[in-house]
């Protein structure tokens, strides 16, 4: 059985609390106690939401699943399997053009090119 200990309300394995308060932590400029209520507000904001995006997940696997065991042996149609994709949201119609705006980019990745391989035409 695995040891745990309690965290800002979260039960934590104990090699990792380990791990974060004695190695990760030290001279990053974040205490233990920042990163555990950090952590747990974060778990606890975003965890319900992400419990249904995985529900719904095995919902769809499961779709496509039988899907392909009803199909099998068949030759593939691509239209009907696209149809049944978009049937149950798999595949949604695509949106209007967009832009991606970053901010606080670092340079290295925005703006300094780095070496870029060149394939020669011949």
């Amino acid at each position: 059985m695995t040891d745990r200990v309690e965290r800002s309300g979260l039960q934590v394995d104990t090699v990792l609390a380990t791990f974060l308060e004695e190695q990760a932590l030290p001279g990053s400029g974040v205490t233990p106690a920042a990163f555990w209520d950090s952590l747990s507000c974060l778990l606890h904001e975003f965890g319900p939401r992400n419990r249904a995006l995985l529900a719904r997940r095995d919902e769809l696997q499961t779709r496509i699943d039988d899907w392909h065991r009803a199909h099998a042996n068949q030759p593939h149609d691509h239209a009907a399997y696209k149809a049944f994709l978009e049937e149950i949201g798999y595949l949604l119609p695509e949106g209007p053009d967009f832009t991606i705006e970053t901010e606080n980019t670092d340079d290295e990745i925005a703006r300094i090119p780095g070496p870029q391989l060149v394939v020669p035409i011949t």
